[in-house]
């Protein structure tokens, strides 16, 4: 197949005609048509190369030769539902049983994200035969209704909060209810989730499950303070419901340390639950349910079959399959703690020069910097992220951001990123700010440039913001048009660069 079939134009034109408006692109205003990649990097039509620091679904690499032919091979022999005895599942299963605490034997294959915790849920409500979630604020677990239900993210711009869902603080130590300067933030918050607990009960109703990322991620690239998730399950369980660990961002050694973020919670620590979903597959839709053996007997127990049409086909887990082989064999997770650290130092430097960088936080190569326009208040900078955002494309450098005021630009590249992309990452931002900054400084210093114009003024009064004209009193008609049309001219183009500032427009 051809790279291009249509113009970028046409291709536009197409999607606004023939794809849901709610489906949104990238750089909205000036979409990247991309035609190829691979490793860590996006090609345009016009063959300019991208440098993806997005795609953390491309976990181990855009197009991957391992992966494309783990699955064209198996393409080739077999594709058929999991009603039929195949290797490849039970092989996979076994794979992933490996990675995880011993108590977490049970596995479903499903095909998203959004599918693994909608089962994670109906797995929570037959187990425990209660109805009530809680849920971290800001959180987002998928786009099905049941988990639109669960995700504040979405429902707080929908319908609202049911009756049966409740949303507890999320853990951020940099700007939340208890932050870095307090003696014990992970009991502290874990406290709060007990208080939901409690209130729950004195309205006659009965917890199923606690549902949290490993590492908030839409939340804003939160670190959960150690040992939060160690006490909210036991508070949790102790009200007879269960611990949900969604993983669907943030596993397959992404955090470089551990194969699962969950386990920074320290070793002791399982979930009841977890879920796993968009690096799986590289690309392939593959995703996962694993639990223990008492709650997939009584899932069981319900009489009611659970069938999947592709979750678990051979295809899907041989794709699978050959993900964990180039994450072994290449030392990804080596490679996510050595260019991760390497990000995280480069990041906290130019976090000392300048004052916009708020937080650097992060582990692996899941990273993020929140900007802020005052330190001391923490304001977040939306629009400076928006800018960001855009100027890093203009250097072919792709990010996004997130979190509750779209402040925090985030890092989730490929597993293959180096060192060498995180130097121009990190030299490339800093260009950017040291430009934004001098932007605002001629802004803000009252200096009209009429210097550059070859017109001398000065400015007067106790706050120096009054320009004054005290010149020679054979001044002309000329002249003083002359002073007027430069003034014109250089309030238009300061007006302008304030509006690029402060858009937030791609």
């Amino acid at each position: 197949m051809a790279l291009e079939m249509f113009r970028k134009e046409e291709t536009l034109a197409m999607r606004k005609k023939l794809i849901g408006q709610s489906c949104r692109l990238f750089y909205s205003d000036d979409p990247v048509k991309i035609v190829r990649a691979r490793g860590q990097y996006l090609y345009d039509e016009n063959g300019k190369r991208y440098l993806d620091c997005i795609s953390n679904v491309q976990h181990v690499g855009h197009c991957h030769p391992s992966i494309t032919q783990a699955a064209t091979t198996q393409m080739e022999l077999l594709n058929a539902n999991s009603r039929f005895l195949h290797d490849n599942i039970v092989q996979y299963a076994d794979r992933l049983a490996a990675t995880l605490p011993d108590k977490l034997r049970v596995f479903y294959f499903v095909n998203s994200g959004s599918e693994a915790n909608d089962l994670a849920l109906r797995l929570a409500h037959q187990y425990t035969q209660h109805e009530d979630v809680i849920v971290l604020d800001h959180a987002y677990h998928g786009h099905l209704t049941s988990l639109i239900d669960i995700s504040p993210y979405k429902f707080q711009k929908l319908t609202g909060q049911k009756e049966w869902v409740h949303v507890a603080p999320i853990p951020d130590i940099y700007r939340g209810i208890f932050r870095e300067d307090h003696p014990n933030p992970a009991q502290a918050y874990a406290d709060t989730v007990k208080d939901v607990i409690d209130k729950v009960h004195q309205k006659g109703r009965k917890v199923s499950a606690f549902f949290s990322e490993s590492l908030p991620s839409v939340g804003g690239q939160i670190l959960l303070p150690k040992g939060y998730s160690t006490k909210v399950a036991e508070y949790v369980r102790s009200a007879g419901g269960v611990f949900v660990a969604d993983e669907v961002q943030t596993g397959f050694g992404r955090v470089g340390s551990h194969f699962w973020a969950f386990q920074l919670q320290g070793d002791n620590f399982s979930p009841d639950i977890v879920t796993m979903g968009k690096p799986m597959g590289n690309g392939h839709p593959l995703s996962c349910v694993a639990t223990t053996a008492e709650i997939a007997g009584a899932f069981t127990a319900n009489g009611v079959e659970y069938f999947n049409t592709f979750g678990g086909n051979p295809v899907s887990c041989a794709i699978g399959l050959a993900v964990l082989d180039v994450i072994e064999k290449e030392d990804l997770r080596g490679n996510s703690s050595r260019v991760g650290g390497h990000l995280l130092d480069r990041l906290r430097q130019l976090q000392t020069k300048h004052p916009i960088i708020g937080d650097v936080r992060g582990v692996g190569l899941f990273v993020g910097l929140e900007m802020v326009t005052d330190k001391e208040q923490r304001t977040p900078a939306t629009d400076a992220a928006a800018q960001v955002v855009r100027r890093l494309k203009e250097e072919y450098i792709c990010v996004s951001t997130d979190g509750p005021w779209e402040n925090i630009v985030k890092f989730k590249p490929p597993m293959c990123f180096s060192m060498e992309d995180a130097d121009l990452v990190a030299d490339r931002l800093h260009h950017i700010l040291t430009d934004m900054e001098r932007s605002h400084q001629k802004l803000d210093s009252g200096d009209l440039r009429l210097k550059e114009e070859y017109t001398c003024v000065s400015t007067d009064g106790p706050w120096e913001n009054i320009v004054k004209f005290k010149p020679p009193m054979c001044f002309s008609m000329e002249d003083t048009d002359l002073v007027a049309d430069r003034i014109h001219h250089i309030l238009t183009d300061m007006e302008r660069s304030h509006q690029k500032l402060d858009s937030g427009d791609f």
